[in-house]
């Protein structure tokens, strides 16, 4: 997938503030909302948008240390 100016622009800004209203992302690339929202989509469908997280301030838990490890594996044996 070839992305343009726009396109960066989505990502940059969805890396840092996932949670933005696509209203929001809209006018901060000064796109309107329509076709913000339809890069949006094609960039998860294809897989450059992957997911949306949150990062949880472990101390605030009462936790000294917090791991999420994903693993994954090309082949499964049983070796």
């Amino acid at each position: 997938m070839e992305l343009d100016n726009y396109d960066v622009q989505i990502l940059n800004i969805l890396q840092n503030e996932g949670r933005i209203s696509n209203q929001d992302l809209a006018d901060r690339i000064r796109l309107s909302a329509s076709p913000c929202l339809r890069r949006v989509r094609a960039l998860e469908e294809a897989g450059v948008i992957t997911a949306y997280r949150a990062f949880i301030d472990a101390k605030k838990l009462g936790l000294s240390l917090m791991a999420l490890i994903h693993i994954s594996m090309d082949q499964h044996t049983q070796e």
